[in-house]
């Protein structure tokens, strides 16, 4: 079998990651053969390209393949992918990300790719955006399902909210969730050298977030509830793990709210160095409006971190509210103080909480877990349709 991946652009984040693990993890299987395209990387938010420096034939870039929309330059994206499939006559292929998965999708059909996969790692649609730009990925996104032979979801959320869109049926869907590598994660250590070269003090309550500087994340809510929770811990620290767009205005709110000591922008880390950093912290939040299954949950539970997170998309699935953590509503600033100082006052039910998330991506999320997954549909697909 020889399988195709599309996406986007290869920046620092959870579907890039998915993607580039699940590549280089097929190479293991005996009679499979997979590439990555991809779109060219740019922007602040780092990029994992460097994951293929030992493979380097099994990633190609298109340099149309850009983010933003472009009619001329997605017209010319379309194409290239097309004489692409054409010429490999892949058996798969298996998109990623809104742009690309619409693109590729698309070129498959017109190459007649007998089987085409695309993953949800997010919604493409929906109340995060103007009213035009959601229906135009609506639409969008129906046509691309309607060539599309079964999508992966990185959670159930992601399911109900294509079916009720409209696009596909149920039994085109499986919910694989998004692997990595634990073991870094389980042996992740609160490094006392390492907090004071961060600024953190031995006595210090650590509220970390792992996230892209970017519009939708939710870091103006964590500034928002930043006054309460320091006003009754004064030993608080916020560790801002990412870099992005929002950078400069996050740091001159920050410094607008009188906050400046308590907040450590960390700047963009390596993949390789996240679990350095959740050691360090003692609780991890993640208040995105808009994200299929967040990363830095499994993450922070796999290192015995409990979390605090909004209730949107796919985030319930491991974020199970009492027992790993709690769930918010997404905006709600007295809910999220609460939360957080529920946590700071109580070590035992971090202990607890941690220990429970641990159990539970001990069981769900090893990277090989997610590669025979996506490996058995293959199969599974491949001998309904290759025969």
């Amino acid at each position: 079998m020889r399988a195709i991946h599309v996406i986007t652009r290869l920046i620092v984040g959870g579907a890039q990651q998915n993607t580039v693990a699940t590549v280089l993890g097929l190479q293991d299987k005996p009679d499979i053969e997979t590439t990555l395209l991809a779109g060219p990387t740019s922007g602040p938010e780092g990029s994992v390209e460097s994951a293929f420096r030992d493979n380097p034939k099994l990633l190609t870039v298109i340099p149309s393949l850009v983010r933003p929309i472009n009619p001329p330059m997605d017209l010319i994206a379309l194409n290239r992918l097309t004489q692409h499939f054409r010429k490999a006559r892949p058996d798969f292929v298996h998109t990623h990300s809104g742009k690309a998965g619409i693109l590729g999708r698309l070129a498959a059909r017109r190459a007649k790719v007998p089987i085409i996969v695309h993953t949800i790692h997010g919604p493409s649609f929906g109340p995060f955006q103007g009213r035009f730009a959601n229906a135009v990925f609506l639409a969008a996104e129906r046509r691309a399902g309607a060539v599309t032979t079964h999508f992966v979801s990185v959670a159930d959320a992601m399911t109900r909210q294509y079916l009720a869109a409209g696009i596909g049926s149920p039994e085109k869907y499986t919910r694989i969730f998004s692997g990595f590598e634990l073991a870094p994660f389980l042996n992740a250590s609160n490094d006392p050298q390492f907090r004071a070269r961060l600024g953190i003090a031995p006595s210090d309550f650590v509220i970390g977030k792992i996230a892209r500087l970017f519009h939708l994340k939710g870091h103006h809510d964590l500034i928002d509830a930043a006054a309460g929770i320091v006003k009754k811990h004064p030993q608080t620290k916020f560790l801002l793990v990412g870099d992005g767009i929002l950078r400069e205005q996050l740091q001159h709110r920050v410094q607008d709210e009188g906050l400046e000591k308590y907040f450590i922008f960390a700047g963009l880390v390596s993949p390789e160095e996240i679990p350095r950093y959740i050691g360090v912290m003692d609780v991890v939040v993640h208040l995105s409006r808009r994200e299929g299954l967040p990363r830095a949950l499994p993450q922070a539970l796999a290192a015995r971190r409990p979390v605090v997170a909004c209730d949107c998309d796919g985030a319930s699935e491991v974020c199970i509210s009492g027992e790993t953590g709690f769930l918010i509503a997404p905006g709600d600033r007295e809910a999220l103080t609460e939360r957080l100082t529920q946590l700071a006052e109580n070590p035992d039910l971090r202990r607890q909480m941690g220990e429970r998330g641990q159990d539970f991506t001990r069981q769900n999320f090893p990277v090989q877990t997610m590669v025979d997954n996506i490996y058995n549909l293959y199969r599974k697909l491949a001998g309904l349709t290759l025969q």
